[in-house]
């Protein structure tokens, strides 16, 4: 019997949960990493694929994405989202509530093959209504917010779920400020997950968002443009921004189609404060543009002058964190067999933010590979 059953030899591995990025081999059998060494015997390999040039990171996650397709408007095909980007786990945000949840575990989350968790809408109707010709916000109508039907929902699913969704501003719950957040928080704090908040524009102000958020709560949308961003006019960031980081808030960029600017965030990386996830916020319509997919969210983010193992960190262990899934996000020894292999091409790049605003670059980020649960899973054509 082979030592492995898929040996990837000659590429630079860049982990950031063991502070690795040196040009080596790494071993997989029975569904996870078994080793990572300079050399590794090929003889003692089932399948072995040489990835030089390449980098090779634990396999990606997308904390934000929205993928219960064809049971919603807004949902988009997780296989076929997975072999665009490389990504291995995607978290969907919210687009199920108490009312869809078991349709979308059977339909979707069940038969993927990419791994797939979820936060559970605050709406019983999930995301119901968005697309390019209706769009009604799910938690405009407090009869929608039913706390003791979500939470019975929460302890069904557990093994699925990772937090409670809430999207709270005016497109998504009208009139009803920070309500939604407040029912959102009691159920979370009964089920004992974490909350992630959507906020688009007032209200609620941003003031009174974060500051109702807990350690270990998800902030997304973190680098939005005015209204609601972190920023102030004269480039400081928020006092309430500032004061969230400091006890343990999370800030998750979820680019989607309105929810990210490129002012916002040269502001933001200039002083120092880097997003814990970035993710993509893909759905129906912003596949299309400006968002696209995780890959091009992190080219975004190269261009802006991240370091490198601070990008791959922010698509690997950061959203683990978030999740509480240490067991994802690395490729420790024993660990699950995920990995994303990528190229860095020299290419000139034009990108777009939420307000159409471009910046031009002259690299981006292109999937060569994905190693699922220790098998080559997927090579782009």
């Amino acid at each position: 019997m082979a030592k492995y059953d898929l040996l990837l030899t000659k590429g630079r591995i860049l982990d950031p949960s063991q502070n690795i990025d040196s040009v080596a081999d790494i071993a997989f059998k029975n569904g996870r990493v078994l080793e990572i060494s300079e050399t590794l015997d090929k003889k003692q390999a089932t399948h072995i694929r040489d990835v030089s040039g390449n980098l090779v990171t634990p396999g990606l996650i997308d904390l934000h994405t929205h993928i219960y397709w064809g049971g919603t408007s807004i949902g988009v095909d997780p296989t076929d989202y997975a072999q665009r980007c490389g990504t291995t786990t995607m978290v969907d945000a919210g687009t199920a509530g108490a009312g869809n949840f078991a349709g979308f575990r059977a339909h979707i989350i069940e038969p993927c093959e990419p791994r797939i968790l979820a936060y559970l809408n605050i709406s019983f109707a999930g995301i119901f209504a968005f697309s390019d010709t209706v769009m009604v916000g799910e938690s405009e109508d407090l009869r929608l917010l039913h706390p003791r039907a979500c939470l019975n929902v929460a302890k069904l699913h557990k093994d699925f779920l990772v937090g409670i969704k809430v999207r709270v501003g005016a497109k998504a719950s009208g009139s009803m400020g920070h309500a939604p957040l407040d029912i959102a928080l009691e159920v979370a704090e009964e089920a004992d997950l974490p909350v992630m908040c959507h906020l688009d524009w007032p209200p609620p102000n941003t003031k009174d968002v974060v500051n109702r958020l807990r350690p270990g709560d998800i902030l997304t949308h973190c680098f939005r443009p005015f209204p609601g961003a972190p920023t102030q006019g004269n480039g400081k960031i928020k006092e309430e921004i500032m004061e969230a980081r400091e006890r343990g808030v999370i800030f998750d960029i979820g680019h989607g189609v309105g929810s990210f600017g490129f002012a916002t965030a040269e502001t933001m990386l200039d002083v120092g404060f880097l997003p814990d996830a970035i993710s993509s916020d893909v759905h129906s319509l912003s596949i299309k543009g400006p968002a696209y997919d995780q890959l091009v969210t992190l080219s975004k983010f190269m261009h802006l002058g991240m370091e490198l193992k601070d990008i791959i960190a922010a698509s690997t262990t950061g959203p683990a964190k978030a999740i509480q899934r240490t067991d994802l996000g690395t490729l420790s020894p024993g660990s699950i067999g995920d990995a994303t292999i990528i190229e860095i091409e020299n290419a000139k790049t034009t990108y777009v933010d939420s307000l159409g605003e471009t910046r031009v670059g002259d690299k981006k980020f292109t999937l060569k590979g994905i190693v699922l649960n220790g098998s080559w899973w997927h090579q782009p054509s």
